[in-house]
């Protein structure tokens, strides 16, 4: 391992992009700690925590996720990247089933640029729309709390400034992620996020503290030595299903062209295990926290007494949960993943699995290995996604402790480290250097 830093720094162009990534890092940090002007800190913390106490969990949780605590801050970067996730899930969405998308998404380098662009413009216009809505709830945050005064001076000049502020901190974290894709090292705005749910951990760590202190010596030790030792097996087994991959041999016949000889090697055809990941669990938890987080601001009783249903930690919201993942992976892979073109590709190019026709067999066996090995991968994501459940509910923690056992930060975090490694690992072979991998090697997310 210290080997492998070493030769890291020996290497220049390595060098560079690891020192502009970490740079680049630092100035997204650093934004998340200017505020909005205009906001009553004070008044802020109270509301979250009130969120926090009478819901459990809402939209607006996910969102202070995905910014490394800058909503509950109100700062420049406050609404993180999600406008971005959200445009560029949409946009992959209306790809599958807009032709015209479809046809310049098969553009190669060109088509792909158009769709960069498109998700570009969606995000600006998601993000122009959402920070109105926040200026909005700012000022009228609702019946949670009587008297709640967390804007100083409410108007539409206030509103102004912060769609302004937060639309503009949005695009600028965009340009970090590309920057750090096109200069740094790994993935830029998976990087961006995961920089934001690493920087909860100094949080966390202050209320397992306080949490700790609550118990005798003997119970305090047994039991953190239990989590730590919990936490290396989720890490341990995320790992794993992030790697996992269904190889489908594919065998190209050979063809006479010319005076040459092309096709007869074999290869092939990875087939991941848990291809939609986190993104299941993204629209999982939007869908089921949606009525806890209009509860916060509807004094609805009928509607109130439906949010209670779905408290986090319940047998009914843990059934609702776990269903919605798992039909978001299926219904994820589906618009991802095309047997039939797979089928085609295949077939154009003079290639075929061994003991399968062309064709139609060959689309039907791809469509039934890929829904057996989802099944697997959605089951397990489920798991993973209300595994913080279960440590609230055993341990008694705060939610911040229990995220870091499961759920999307736990994904989101080995993914992009996993990536990152990979990066690395091929750069350092490019070059004769020893990597941090003895043996094997690390496959990239799709």
């Amino acid at each position: 391992m210290l080997s492998a830093l070493q030769n890291i720094f020996k290497i220049h162009d390595l060098r560079r992009k690891i020192l502009i990534t970490l740079g680049l890092i630092a100035v997204y940090r650093l934004g998340s700690f200017i505020p909005i002007p205009g906001i009553n800190a004070q008044e802020l913390a109270r509301f979250f925590d009130s969120i926090a106490k009478s819901q459990g969990g809402t939209i607006l949780s996910i969102m202070n996720m995905f910014s490394g605590g800058s909503l509950e801050k109100l700062t420049i970067f406050a609404l993180g990247i999600m406008p971005y996730i959200s445009s560029s899930i949409i946009i992959q969405l209306l790809t599958a089933v807009i032709p015209a998308l479809e046809k310049i998404s098969k553009e190669g380098r060109a088509g792909h640029q158009k769709i960069n662009q498109y998700t570009r413009y969606a995000t600006v216009a998601l993000a122009l729309v959402q920070s109105f809505f926040i200026a909005l709830w700012l000022e009228h945050p609702g019946k949670l709390l009587e008297g709640l005064n967390i804007v100083i001076n409410p108007g539409w000049a206030f509103r102004i400034i912060t769609v302004i502020t937060l639309t503009t901190g949005t695009i600028f974290i965009m340009w970090v992620g590309e920057q750090i894709q096109e200069r740094g090292i790994g993935q830029g705005i998976s990087l961006v996020i995961a920089a934001g749910i690493i920087s909860r951990i100094p949080v966390a760590l202050q209320q397992l503290i306080g949490w700790t202190t609550q118990r005798t010596n003997q119970t305090r030790y047994l039991t953190l030595a239990f989590m730590a030792a919990l936490l290396a097996g989720v890490i341990f087994a995320v790992i794993l299903v992030t790697q996992a991959q269904r190889k489908i041999p594919v065998q190209y016949a050979r063809r006479v062209v010319g005076r040459k000889i092309y096709g007869g090697q074999s290869t092939y055809i990875p087939l991941k295990v848990d291809t939609a990941g986190v993104i299941a669990i993204i629209f999982a938890q939007s869908i089921i926290m949606f009525p806890a987080t209009i509860a916060a601001f509807i004094p609805n009783a009928a509607f109130q007494r439906f949010a209670g249903s779905m408290v986090r930690g319940s047998i009914f919201y843990t059934i609702i949960y776990a269903a919605l993942i798992i039909f978001f992976c299926y219904f994820y892979t589906a618009i991802t993943f095309n047997p039939q073109d797979i089928s085609d590709n295949l077939k154009k190019y003079g290639g075929f699995i061994p003991g399968i026709r062309p064709g139609t067999p060959t689309t039907e066996f791809l469509d039934f290995v890929v829904t057996r090995i989802t099944l697997f991968g959605a089951v397990f994501i489920a798991i993973i996604a209300i595994f913080p459940d279960f440590i609230m509910a055993r341990f008694k923690v705060p939610y911040l402790i229990a995220s870091f056992f499961g759920g999307t930060g736990i994904l989101i975090v080995v993914g992009v480290m996993l990536d990152t490694i990979k990066q690395i690992e091929s750069q350092l072979s490019m070059r004769h250097y020893e990597g941090f991998i003895k043996s094997g090697r690390i496959h990239g997310r799709r």
